[in-house]
């Protein structure tokens, strides 16, 4: 189950930065060249929404089954923060992800709420932004791109 959902969560990752990013640039060219917000404007950041919602939700199931986790058990938080890896994985990562979907779901809440495009835009523009930057800044890179023989290799982590 482990390898199942950790490929999903790496590739669907892929498809999130891609978004976040548009949906940045998007609301950033939207404030900065005071265009009007219209329906692409809207079906950009709701898509967002949802397909970080989705990542969030996979990267749940993937941190209960993950092999990292019985480090809780084994040694303790004192244990999981002394290890950079572990720590990255247990601790960093979701807790950031964690943020950056908040960001995203603030920001989009928030900017339903404007009647105008100057604030819609600056709403998505602030809240989508600082996701990206929390997003980019705990990727775990060298396990980004999905491998068979990095799924295999971290199924059978020994952590004791």
């Amino acid at each position: 189950m482990y390898s199942t959902v950790f490929f999903i969560h790496s590739w669907w990752a892929y498809l999130v930065l891609l978004v976040l990013v548009i949906a940045s640039i998007n609301s950033l060219i939207g404030f900065f060249s005071k265009k009007e917000y219209g329906a692409s404007d809207f079906r950009i950041s709701l898509f967002t929404l949802i397909v970080s919602h989705i990542q969030l939700l996979i990267g749940l199931v993937l941190y209960f089954v993950s092999p990292y986790f019985n480090a809780f058990g084994e040694g303790g938080m004192g244990e999981v923060m002394k290890d950079s890896t572990l720590r990255l994985y247990l601790v960093e990562h979701p807790l950031m992800m964690i943020l950056a979907v908040v960001f995203i779901t603030v920001g989009y809440s928030k900017h339903k709420k404007k009647l105008t495009s100057q604030p819609k835009f600056k709403m998505l523009a602030i809240f989508y932004t600082l996701a990206l930057v929390f997003v980019l800044s705990r990727i775990p890179w060298s396990c980004l791109l999905y491998t068979s023989d990095a799924a295999d290799e971290e199924d059978s982590v020994d952590l004791g």
